[in-house]
């Protein structure tokens, strides 16, 4: 038995060495016209590879470009589109909304509140200015941007073609320019100015005060960065959901840790606390943010009026508190059940 096996390893060795030179010249012969990268087709293999010249190697394109239908590199001469500002506007105020949530956390005098809420504002508005103005074409407030068509269009490292199952043709680039290097050079200068401007402010006014909120954004700006660099695509299709989804849950998380869970109380508080009504405020601007990022505003007319919804799930929220809070629906103490 040991022998026959010895045998059949012997017998498969020797036909792999008899068949190696056969594949090795087929693979310069013309039966794969697709080796060295397609050279002289009409079109490239992969869904993403392109050519600079007529007759030229295919690979991916430059910066800014992108494959036509006969996979020649075109520049991207279009503007981003409606959506993708608004993509861009979220990807802007999820660090300013976390550096809001961080400070309200860590910073209770007044005076250092309002610092703090306006050094975080001064720093996101001038990281989005610098990117803008960075962006192509450089110096202009305007956006040069290729169209994004699908969501493989965020991920093209995974379609870099093997059409001989030998020879990858590699054709990674940003299809989607510039939005997804946009987001991490954006991410960047927050984190640039934050660690120029905060500290100065937190040395001013002494005591090391907000110092907790810039150790959280040390932390939660680089998982921005990471967030970003690999998932840029599904939140680019998802963020109007997360907006409005995220908005509705943090809204009645803050309404739940008002203590009077009462209908007045909670409508008293809501309205005239001004710490409570701007995080109200805040909460129906995002909602708003996500209902319009969601219908486009295709048809203002049948959109438009949809806004006035925005205030529903606060209303709903107060108006059923009696229905969720225990101390309504059983109003009685435990210490009475005492001896029962």
């Amino acid at each position: 038995m040991a022998l026959f096996v010895r045998f059949l390893v012997f017998t498969l060795f020797a036909v792999a060495l008899v068949q190696l030179p056969s594949v090795s010249a087929s693979k310069g012969s013309s039966k794969y016209p697709f080796i060295k990268g397609y050279k002289g087709n009409n079109t490239c293999p992969g869904r993403y590879c392109g050519r600079t010249e007529a007759g030229g190697e295919c690979g991916a394109c430059p910066r800014g470009y992108a494959p036509d239908a006969s996979s020649m590199c075109l520049r991207c001469n279009s503007s981003p589109s409606f959506y993708d500002w608004l993509y861009l506007g979220f990807m802007a105020l999820v660090p300013l909304v976390l550096h809001w949530t961080f400070i309200d956390l860590f910073c209770r005098p007044k005076r250092c509140l309002c610092l703090f809420d306006l050094s975080a504002f001064i720093e996101i508005v001038l990281s989005a200015l610098l990117t803008v103005v960075l962006s192509d074409p450089a110096g202009e407030m305007s956006v040069r941007s290729c169209l994004v068509e699908q969501f493989s269009d965020w991920y093209t490292l995974f379609f870099n073609p093997t059409p001989d199952y030998y020879d990858t043709v590699y054709c990674t680039q940003e299809i989607v320019f510039p939005l997804y290097t946009m987001i991490l050079i954006y991410y960047t200068f927050c984190l640039v100015f934050m660690m120029v401007l905060r500290p100065l402010l937190s040395y001013i006014l002494g005591d090391c005060q907000g110092s907790k909120a810039i150790y959280s954004a040390l932390y939660f700006l680089p998982i921005l960065i990471l967030v970003h660099s690999v998932l840029g695509g599904i939140i680019y299709y998802a963020f109007p959901y997360i907006i409005v989804v995220v908005s509705v849950i943090t809204s009645a998380c803050h309404l739940a840790m008002e203590e009077e869970q009462k209908i007045p109380e909670l409508l008293k508080h809501s309205l005239t606390n001004a710490r409570s009504l701007t995080i109200l405020l805040g909460h129906w601007l995002l909602h708003a943010y996500g209902m319009i990022s969601i219908t486009g505003m295709s048809h203002p007319s049948f959109h438009a009026p949809l806004l006035a919804l925005v205030p529903f799930p606060t209303i709903f929220y107060i108006l059923t508190v009696k229905f969720t809070d225990p101390s309504l629906v059983y109003p009685f103490k435990t210490s009475s059940l005492q001896g029962v």
